[in-house]
């Protein structure tokens, strides 16, 4: 297959090494390299030369390496110069089932797939005569418990955006009286000058160091760095403490218990004070963009309690969570809620996007309140379909948990080895979404590369992992001995 070639055989460091997961795992993709290839530096000449070519006419100022995703496979991502990289970002977290993997490969060379993106349908106005069975089988076999529906949509920003309108549609049907209640005179006119109260003084409620997405809407309630911002208007919209926890957990408990109390005390106050009410809090079970900052499934309860005491909602960010990455195949299952999320946004790893929610008071109560011209996109369901079926076959799932215990212990053991270096080790039972401080973050993914590890960082210190889903123990192998060899240097 033309995608599968790129060189098979580990460095002879890699291979003259046996791992002991080797023996008793099976590989979920035989062929793929054995280990990381460097031969260049990185970028190398070719990938030079293609990078200056790129810049002519792409800003590559972001650039992080230049791929030939022909040559990648598996957990490995190649360049143009022989290199092989074992990948744990994962262009960005949003790879699930490796690159050029044959399952995906049938689904996308399907008729179904050529239909879909040959014909790709204005869904609102004209959905194709599957639709219905395409979600059935695909996005909606996955809802997260208490989700029945989804509007789908383009990209995790997009699907932050949609939910954040459907929150503001919800709470003004509220006060108006209901979905019958016709708008007003005063509101229709008003809307078109964007003055109340056709454009209310409402709110979504966020947390310091969040990330919601980079569109206009989604922005206002980005909390991570300033570049994301600046220069940029936004809305009014508060912003509550996410809680800072101290690691190790277990020896800090009742310090970061304080601690989550305070910020839960400060939601509270914000949903019952700020002048422009919140319709909704967003949260991430896990604040990636900003810094991989954990909280306790306490919290994330306390926190749907007061959100359900004050009767506003609560949307669950699960863009980057999503689908498998904690060991769970949605993160807040972690948390053990009894009333669930009243909206979960996803994409990423979906490879496409969407908000699942079940109320039906969440749909508008007119059409094209919701809508858009593609309002998401068939074929991106159909892969995201695939992606489901693949996780069944190899119970990838299970296999993250597993694998996330192993490799946290791995990095554990580093902690303890080179004190200093690996600070803060968090991501203890979230699956292979491990992430740790250190005070040369960018040393280190500097020279991961170097070794052959293409890894990345969020915040300011934190070095994170975003491996696939089929990243296994004898792949957690290599990274570990990659990164000693960082340490060490």
């Amino acid at each position: 297959m033309a995608t599968q070639s790129p060189p098979r055989n580990a460095s002879a460091a890699a291979a003259a090494k046996p791992h002991l997961a080797d023996a008793v795992e099976q590989p979920y993709f035989p062929d793929e390299p054995t280990g990381p290839i460097v031969r260049t530096e990185i970028p190398g000449p070719k990938s030079k030369e293609a990078i200056a070519e790129l810049d002519k006419v792409f800003d590559t100022r972001s650039l992080n390496m230049m791929a030939n995703y022909q040559n990648s496979f598996g957990n490995y991502i190649a360049d143009l110069d022989g290199n092989v990289l074992l990948d744990v970002y994962a262009q960005i977290a949003s790879i699930p089932v490796g690159y050029s993997n044959p399952s995906l490969l049938l689904a996308a060379t399907s008729p179904d797939m050529a239909s879909a993106i040959i014909n790709r349908p204005a869904l609102g106005n004209f959905p194709q005569h599957d639709w219905a069975q395409i979600l059935e089988t695909g996005i909606l076999r996955v809802a997260p418990k208490g989700c029945d529906q989804v509007f789908t949509a383009q990209a995790g920003s997009d699907a932050n955006e949609l939910a954040y309108k459907a929150a503001f549609m919800w709470k003004r049907r509220q006060q108006r009286g209901g979905a019958d209640v016709e708008f007003t005179a005063e509101e229709i006119e008003s809307s078109m000058n964007n003055q109340s109260p056709g454009s209310p003084n409402m709110s979504i409620l966020s947390f310091k160091t969040a990330f919601h997405g980079r569109l206009f809407g989604s922005l206002s309630t980005t909390r991570s760095k300033p570049i994301h911002k600046l220069d940029i208007p936004a809305f009014d919209w508060p912003q509550a403490s996410f809680p800072a926890l101290k690691y190790p957990l277990e020896q800090h408990a009742e310090e970061n218990a304080r601690e989550e109390a305070r910020c839960l005390a400060e939601v509270e106050k914000l949903l019952t004070t700020y002048h422009n009410p919140p319709a909704a809090v967003i949260v991430e079970p896990i604040q990636s963009e900003g810094g991989d900052n954990h909280a306790s499934p306490a919290f994330f309860r306390g926190l749907r309690e007061v959100t359900r005491k004050h009767d506003v909602l609560l949307i669950v960010d699960e863009v980057q969570t999503g689908v498998g990455a904690t060991g769970k195949f949605w993160a807040h299952e972690h948390w053990n809620l009894q009333d669930p999320p009243d909206m979960v946004t996803f994409s990423k790893k979906a490879q496409t996007a969407g908000y699942y929610f079940g109320n039906p008071e969440l749909r508008p109560n007119k059409p094209y309140r919701q809508f858009n011209t593609w309002m998401g996109d068939p074929a991106r369901a159909l892969l995201f379909r695939a992606i489901i079926n693949e996780i069944a076959r190899l119970n990838l799932v299970h296999n993250t948990a597993e694998t996330g215990d192993y490799l946290y212990a791995g990095l554990e053991s580093l902690s303890q080895k080179y004190p200093g270096e690996i600070e803060n080790l968090r991501g203890k039972g979230q699956g292979t979404f491990i992430a740790w401080d250190s005070p040369r973050r960018d040393e280190i993914l500097k020279k991961g590369k170097g070794v052959g590890i293409n890894i990345g960082g969020s915040g300011a210190s934190a070095v994170r992992l975003r491996p696939m889903l089929i990243f296994q123990k004898r792949h957690a192998d290599i990274f570990l001995e990659a990164m000693e060899k960082i340490l060490k240097s």
